[in-house]
């Protein structure tokens, strides 16, 4: 029996030989090629993550230290004078200075007196830091306003440790971009990139003097696009690390071009906390183009004060979806004023280009050559219309005259059904509020009081009807469904607005 048994295994095990020997061979491929593999991998690894070394080596030529200088009356540096670059940090980010040494004036100071040179009435002192970036190679330089604003003297710091006096080309505060220009050629300069195709979650690099230490490379991701913080600009939002005197540096992308001008961070203790903002590099090309061609800026205006429009305006008002800038008020005699521009009406294109939001009209009008016109898309009472403004250039704000509407009506007060007790305007009123129609609120209640109406307020429409006096009001009133929200166009004092009153629950 054992021999037969011998005998009946040993085919079986013969057979079972050549499966083991493919085994250990498929298993010594895999091997080798997961050995030729490893490497691979872990070097397309490696590659995901960027390498600055080469942008940085390249650009930091191009980027510059700015230092100013303000001369003042009466002050008397010394002993306690204050760090410059720790200075800027806390008036760069509106933070009282803690400790500032008093600066009383020098009694004794004067041209020739015993103050000797330099302690006469008017004493020089470095004001602050920051950073900019070289844009042609005969020395114009791009910075930001605030960096230079107030100065008496600039001085650009090259990287070849070269100090130049620059003189200020122009400045525009309201887009925070400066060209300043040294008198030096042959300069590396930077290639301006394309805003357009920088992308959320794309790597990008600043270089600046943060705290005066020059060249400094920082890096992070580009967090957000046309960030809405500003009246002329959609910022770009990042994670890289901004601290005072990276102001006016450049933001740059990974094929070493500018795309931004780094200008602001968010900040609750005025050092960087992750959220750093830049000035798009084509917004401010086009501000630089200008400053360098006629030394200011020069924009469009048509004298309205807009507001953002909110979802459940939209909705009640039929609009659909919350975008355009709801015209608060109109400057009087103004471009909008004479083209029929109307409180209350949202303004949802300029020339055919959408306004997605109400930052977006600024930047439009502004971009449009005074004295040419421009068609604005109004959407009024539940329909749209097209309106010829012709644009008029910018210029100092004049103060808002505020129209009293004081009680007296020519008829008794009525009260609503939403909770509004209304009454007449008299004529001297509506010539003095600038309108054609209206009720004056003289009590508030109910659903009214809770969204937010008060006494005094002039309602101008109703549901996106015109309001003409208390007793067609009262009918429109009447009217309201109970079971929806009614949309309320109410002027209170120099603004105009949209109320939703909702029924009650």
């Amino acid at each position: 029996m054992r021999n037969v048994s011998s005998m009946a295994l040993a085919p079986v095990q013969a057979a079972r030989r050549p499966q083991v020997w493919q085994r250990w061979l498929a298993g010594a491929a895999l091997f080798v090629a997961a050995a030729a593999w490893w490497p691979q991998a872990s070097q397309a690894q490696t590659v995901t993550l960027p390498d600055f070394s080469e942008i940085a080596e390249r650009l930091s030529p191009t980027v510059v230290n700015i230092r100013t200088v303000e001369r003042r009356g009466g002050a008397a540096s010394g002993p306690g004078e204050v760090d410059p670059n720790i200075e800027e940090f806390f008036r760069r980010f509106g933070i009282p200075m803690p400790n500032r040494p008093d600066r009383s004036p020098n009694p004794r100071g004067g041209p020739g007196g015993p103050g000797g040179p330099g302690g006469g009435d008017e004493d020089q002192r470095q004001r602050g830091v920051g950073s900019g970036f070289i844009l042609t190679a005969d020395g114009f330089i791009m910075t930001n306003a605030h960096v230079i604003d107030g100065a008496d003297e600039v001085i650009v710091t090259l990287t070849d440790k070269r100090e130049l006096k620059a003189r200020i080309i122009g400045a525009d505060r309201r887009t925070d971009v400066a060209v300043v220009k040294i008198d030096a050629t042959g300069l590396p300069f930077v290639k301006i990139g394309d805003v357009g195709r920088l992308k959320v979650g794309e790597w990008v690099m600043a270089i600046g003097s943060p705290f005066g230490l020059e060249n400094t490379v920082t890096a992070g991701i580009v967090s957000a696009k046309q960030r809405d913080t500003g009246d002329y600009l959609n910022f770009i939002q990042t994670d890289v690390a901004i601290n005072p005197g990276n102001s006016g540096g450049p933001l740059l992308n990974l094929r070493g071009e500018v795309v931004g001008i780094n200008s602001q961070i968010y900040s609750r203790s005025g050092g960087f906390q992750g959220i750093s903002f830049a000035i798009p590099i084509d917004d401010a090309m086009r501000v630089a183009d200008q400053l360098r061609i006629v030394g200011r800026v020069i924009r469009g205006r048509i004298g309205v004060t807009i507001a953002p429009v909110t979802k459940e305006v939209a909705e009640s008002i039929g609009l659909g979806k919350p975008a355009g800038a709801l015209v608060q008020s109109v400057e009087k005699d103004g471009p909008a004023d004479k083209a029929g521009v109307e409180a209350g009406d949202i303004i949802v294109k300029v020339d055919g280009k959408t306004v997605e939001r109400s930052g977006d009209l600024p930047r439009l009008v502004g971009a449009t050559k005074p004295g040419t016109k421009a068609t604005l898309q109004v959407f009024r009472r539940g329909a749209s219309r097209d309106i010829a403004v012709a644009v008029a250039e910018f210029e100092p704000e004049r103060p808002a005259r505020r129209a009293a509407a004081e009680p007296g009506s020519a008829a008794p007060a009525a009260k609503s059904a939403i909770g509004l007790t209304v009454s007449d305007l008299t004529e001297a009123q509506k010539k003095d509020l600038r309108v054609r129609g209206g009720v004056r609120v003289d009590a508030v209640e109910g659903a009214a009081a809770r969204a937010g109406l008060r006494e005094g307020d002039i309602i101008l429409s109703l549901d996106n009807t015109e309001v003409t006096d208390s007793k067609q009001f009262m009918s429109l009133a009447a009217k309201v469904e109970k079971a929806r929200a009614a949309s309320v166009l109410v002027r209170r004092g120099e603004w105009t607005n949209y109320f939703v009153i909702r029924p009650t629950r």
